[in-house]
């Protein structure tokens, strides 16, 4: 049963390393990256609506609660869908992906400002270390050669701070009603939001375009597919252990990028991700002790 959970979210995170690369594929082909966010979580939305769907009368209920909460995550999954692929386009995917997993360290300053979490000096020093992993990452230590962007770097964070919420968002929603419902709330006010920010003329041309594939491809991947796994596999297992098993993502977007896009890092810049991975995990792991 544990190995089975395992599994599961081992394959949500590697859906989610693999579907960076292939935000990038269609963002190197020209489309828009509020486009690209639209459809994966548009296609995503079709996948959780049968599952909903399939005991409707006993996932839906009437609790205004737990759609403020599914709404306050669609939020946070559109706004991270969406800077993850600008951060992509204006870096890489290593970096984008690296940056994104800064969430826990946001969760954990949101902790601190509602009072559930206590200050500590073991937190705040994996706070500094992500911080300076950051820096080596991004190469802002060196003003006359920044390695990334500050669009890409800022870009990543705001990722990351958006994932933070759709963990707030989600973990709430889903204590009142079944994930199955939070995710095609979610979902749902995630197409609202970004096809009222997404360039309609390009939103429809997607229909009748030869990257369809890849739209359609993305989605089921990215966001589908994965977050089913994700959902079913968290509850097989504990959550410190998905937590480490999440850490696949990076690794998959990273070789994803080096492999198959041409993705270059500086000796400097795997420091700064090994750094920030390692810290992160750590404090995964003391925060489920």
């Amino acid at each position: 049963m544990r190995f089975t959970g395992v599994g599961l979210v081992m394959l949500a995170a590697i859906c989610w390393g693999l579907s960076g690369g292939i935000a990038a594929i269609l963002m190197n082909k020209g489309w828009d990256p509020i486009v690209i966010s639209f459809y994966r979580g548009a296609v995503g939305f079709l996948c959780f609506l049968p599952w909903f769907l399939l005991r409707f009368k006993e996932n839906w209920i009437l609790s205004p609660r737990l759609y403020i909460w599914s709404l306050l995550a669609g939020v946070g999954v559109a706004g991270n869908f969406t800077f993850y692929a600008f951060s992509i386009q204006a870096s890489s995917i290593a970096v984008a992906v690296t940056l994104m997993y800064t969430a826990p360290v946001f969760v954990l300053l949101i902790s601190f400002l509602l009072g559930i979490e206590h200050s500590t000096w073991f937190k705040w020093g994996c706070i500094s270390g992500v911080l300076m992993g950051i820096t080596l990452l991004t190469g802002v230590y060196n003003i006359d050669s920044i390695s990334v962007s500050l669009l890409g770097a800022a870009a990543g964070l705001a990722a990351g701070l958006s994932y933070a919420m759709f963990i707030f968002g989600f973990k709430n929603a889903s204590s009142i009603g079944r994930p199955q419902t939070t995710l095609t709330i979610a979902f749902f006010s995630f197409c609202i939001i970004l096809f009222l920010f997404a360039d309609n003329g390009e939103v429809t041309s997607v229909m009748t375009s030869a990257d369809l594939g890849w739209f359609l491809l993305l989605g089921i991947v990215g966001a589908g597919v994965s977050f089913i796994f994700y959902v079913i596999g968290i509850r097989k297992t504990t959550p410190t252990t998905a937590s480490i098993v999440a850490m696949v993502e990076p690794v998959t977007a990273s070789l994803f990028g080096v492999l198959l896009l041409g993705d270059y890092l500086t000796i400097i810049q795997l420091l700064g991700m090994v750094l920030i991975l390692v810290t992160v995990t750590i404090l995964s792991m003391k925060q489920f002790d």
